[in-house]
């Protein structure tokens, strides 16, 4: 007897994914969950130039300030808490230097707009379609914990989130028409907005992503995330103690359908491969003696240096430089 009903994906219908290949990710928590395992896997993922992001409408301005290669102005920010902040940043951009701030932001997007024009995969994964507007009708990605009568709060219609979506996919093969696109609906519950609105947006954002999949045919596509956490599992004992994120174990669940999907066989074992590596490197040992340790650094070392040769790409990876330089490899 069967007891949970496994969701079969298509391989054939997805873009394979190569080690050789670039990935951006934009949207909710849940890209931020997925960004970090490729980035275990040694894969050239960049995550969330912004920062985490919710709304449709703020992931097109993200994408617009990428492709444009905008630049962040100190007399942009807002002081509030003692902090300076930015509406289209999430908190952990924000500083207590406006220059140094607005730096670490237009670092941020040269990474992202870099990484947008050669990108092979963006994944764009949808949180809510709900949107919070300053009263110039600008629609924060960030509120910040400003007062509430700073927004109006509102729901987006299927034709907004459609348009939206839509001119996201136009804009990104316009600036790099090799990549693929594919969407996802943020299996994060919004409960603050209640279960049934929660439910409303979540099928709101889910006809907008198929819609925009069937009128993009050849370099958009669509991967089951939040089917996979409410269909396929379909129990609280797989989100956290919040009710809301997906524990460990549900993630875990999720980054291995998403390897079956993306990489074939060959490319699997490489990732399973790096990520037994990153998380040796990951390790901190708590020897009191330092021949043990320096002979443990010695073999994460060597074992990087190996799989660099291996595999050259990973010697370019950015988050990998704190464990190796370029000419020790």
């Amino acid at each position: 007897m069967q007891f949970r009903t496994a969701i079969e994906i298509k391989r054939d219908a997805l873009p394979p994914l190569c080690y050789d290949d670039s990935v951006l990710l934009l949207g909710s928590c849940f890209s931020d969950n997925i960004g970090l395992k490729l980035q275990g896997a040694m894969v050239d993922a960049v995550t969330n130039p912004f920062g985490t992001t919710y709304n449709p409408i703020s992931l097109l301005k993200c994408v617009e300030l990428l492709t444009a290669h905008a630049h962040i102005a100190a007399d942009e920010l807002f002081l509030h808490n003692g902090v300076w902040n930015h509406f289209m940043f999430h908190s952990r951009f924000s500083g207590a230097d406006a220059e140094t701030t607005a730096q670490a932001m237009n670092a941020s997007i040269e990474r992202g707009h870099t990484q947008l024009a050669r990108c092979s995969h963006l994944f764009l994964t949808l949180g809510t379609a709900f949107v919070y507007r300053l009263a110039d009708g600008t629609v924060a990605n960030n509120c910040h914990k400003l007062p509430s009568n700073r927004f109006t709060r509102s729901l987006c219609d299927i034709a907004q989130l459609t348009d939206v979506l839509d001119s996201i996919a136009n804009l990104t093969h316009s600036v790099n028409p090799q990549a693929h696109i594919v969407f996802t609906v943020s299996p994060i519950r919004h409960l603050a907005d209640g279960l049934e609105m929660n439910h409303l947006s979540k099928s709101l954002l889910t006809v907008a992503a198929h819609s925009t999949v069937a009128k993009h045919p050849g370099y958009c596509h669509y991967f089951p995330a939040y089917e996979m956490l409410n269909d396929d599992l379909r129990d609280y004992r797989f989100y956290a103690a919040d009710m809301t994120h997906p524990s460990d174990t549900a993630i875990e669940y999720v980054w291995e359908q998403f390897k079956s999907a993306f990489f074939d066989n060959r490319e699997r074992q490489i990732a399973e491969q790096c990520e037994r590596l990153s998380k040796m490197l990951a390790h901190r040992p708590t020897s009191p003696n330092a021949d043990i340790v320096r002979q443990f650094k010695q073999k994460c070392h060597n074992a990087l240096a190996d799989m660099a040769k291996r595999y050259p790409h990973i010697a370019k990876l950015d988050y990998l430089k704190h464990y190796i330089t370029f000419k020790e490899l």
